[in-house]
């Protein structure tokens, strides 16, 4: 795990997790592309927090690069990483940030008591993906409109199931002309993504980027 921003008396935490391969036995090093594409959304993010809150903000590092199947490698690894977390700071309020693989991390992680909430990024969220981890927090998603890795209909599927599953709120919004990478309409993406984090971590002082539609019953806006 790397500090990217450690106050003195942390009283909120956010971990950023980035995105792998569906197979693969090679370690994983933070100057592969995959952990790169972040740093662009955590300088965002650090920048848009709220100044009265001491927020820590921390990358984690996996072992390897693949999910691994059953194995779920990256999702340990955040498990373990939250349990570092918790040592550091404390029972604080935790939101997990997530990029493909990440996102599909920090789903499968949602359950620990140090989680709040998830936002993800284009995530990987397959069909079979367990949702009743969800219950109790807030899980948020933008997808790209022109992903062609991950899917956003299946990421419409997760929100509905993690609602139905009983989160505290669960919402998506599209990015019109997004793709995987977050590349196309990056200002967007990392405007809307520090905006989030912010909300989760501090509703008062922070209002949600998204529009109300977001968290209805019916078809998730595109922005």
């Amino acid at each position: 795990m790397k500090l990217r921003r450690r106050p003195p008396h942390p009283n909120a935490a956010v971990l950023v997790l980035h995105g792998g391969q569906e197979k693969s036995e090679r370690a994983a090093r933070p100057w592969q592309l995959a952990a790169l594409r972040m740093g662009p959304v955590v300088r965002a993010v650090i920048a848009a927090l709220p100044g009265d809150q001491d927020v820590l903000v921390a990358q984690a590092r996996y072992r390897l690069r693949g999910w691994n199947g059953d194995r779920a490698d990256p999702a340990r690894d955040t498990l373990r990483a939250l349990d570092a977390l918790a040592e550091l700071t404390g029972p604080v309020p935790t939101v997990l940030l997530g990029h493909s693989m990440g996102g599909r991390a920090a789903l499968r992680a949602a359950g620990h008591p140090q989680v709040h909430g998830v936002v993800a990024l284009a995530p990987w969220w397959p069909p079979a993906e367990p949702v009743v981890q969800t219950t109790g927090r807030h899980i948020v998603a933008l997808h790209g409109e022109r992903d062609h890795v991950t899917s956003p209909t299946e990421t419409a599927d997760c929100v509905r199931r993690a609602r139905d599953a009983g989160a505290a709120r669960a919402g998506m919004a599209v990015i019109a002309g997004g793709d995987h990478g977050m590349l196309r309409r990056h200002g967007l993406w990392q405007h809307t993504t520090a905006a989030l984090v912010a909300h989760l971590l501090d509703p008062g002082s922070a209002p949600d980027p998204l529009p109300e539609e977001c968290y209805g019953a019916g078809e998730f806006p595109v922005l």
